[in-house]
């Protein structure tokens, strides 16, 4: 699949993805990722081999969250590069969040190259149990 293709992924309607388009500069790479939902939210896991914290951006704008980074490879100075795939990629992927989740809320972690983002539900939106009265 070539990062000009649109990706649609839904979580129970809730979750859908897209890909950016191709850039000249840097190849456009879209990250694999899974997605886990239960009452509380939905917790994101995003493969970035490569990309640190500083050449992370993660944006909530209007219902979409973003996720764009770029990755380093260093290459050992008494090496000569012969052959790379890909060199330096560019992360990218979004997603649209439907008005359950509070954006306002969303924490982000970075670690060994996995991005966890955790997206809670609304408290008006979890799942509650009503009570029934007997009359």
């Amino acid at each position: 699949m070539n990062a000009n293709s649109q990706v649609s992924t839904t979580t129970q309607g809730q979750v859908a993805s897209r890909q950016a388009p191709q850039e000249q500069r840097h190849p456009v790479v879209s990250p694999t990722v899974d997605i886990f939902e239960n009452e509380h939210g939905v917790t994101l896991w995003a493969d970035l081999p490569g990309v640190a914290k500083d050449k992370l951006d993660i944006r909530v704008q209007d219902g979409t969250l973003s996720i764009e980074g770029e990755a380093t490879v260093p290459a050992p100075s008494n090496l000569r590069l012969q052959h790379a795939e890909l060199k330096e990629p560019r992360f990218f992927r979004s997603f649209m969040l439907s008005s359950d989740f509070d954006t306002s809320k969303i924490e982000a972690q970075l670690k060994d190259g996995v991005l966890k983002l955790t997206v809670p539900r609304r408290e008006e939106a979890r799942p509650r149990k009503v009570e029934v009265q007997a009359v």
